[in-house]
């Protein structure tokens, strides 16, 4: 996950994406990126310093220039690993939050929302513990027992 926040953060550089979309049809070295972006060559060598630390640009050396290209297998490493992002599916399980440590401002335990699943989580609204009876009610059908609530180790003994 590290390599692909900081291969996304150097793509998040207009000109460094505009340096990579003109590698993609041209190997072209840093004077004519330069006149093609119509940036300085120590710009346009300090952002492909950046792209090639993180490997989506290769350099070349031809004779005198060396010539800059996208590595094309590190950009489809790149794209593959967004696109797993894109598939993954949703947790099966809903946690809901239960209490807010003051000291701390962490959230002291977490606990599995109800059994029966949300019918309606958008009538939920903020955090759990702020939701009103009346929400939860319209939400799961009865507020006994939910965790939220704070009885549900009452409706555990009914």
């Amino acid at each position: 996950m590290t390599e692909l926040l900081q291969a996304l953060k150097t793509l998040a550089d207009e000109t460094r994406l505009n340096l990579v979309n003109l590698l993609l049809t041209h190997d072209l070295c840093v004077g004519a990126l330069a006149k093609r972006l119509a940036v300085s060559e120590a710009a346009v060598s300090q952002h492909l310093g950046k792209l090639r630390e993180v490997g989506l640009v290769k350099g070349e050396k031809r004779g005198y220039w060396t010539h800059y290209s996208v590595d094309r297998e590190k950009l489809n490493e790149l794209a593959g690993s967004l696109t797993a992002l894109a598939e993954l599916s949703p947790c099966p399980e809903i946690v809901c939050i239960k209490q807010l440590d003051n000291k701390s401002q962490h959230y002291k335990e977490d606990v599995k929302m109800c059994e029966c699943k949300c019918q309606h989580p958008e009538k939920l609204k903020g955090k759990p513990g702020d939701c009103s009876l009346k929400q939860i009610k319209e939400c799961h059908g009865d507020e006994k027992g939910h965790p939220c609530t704070g009885d549900e180790k009452k409706s555990d003994k009914q």
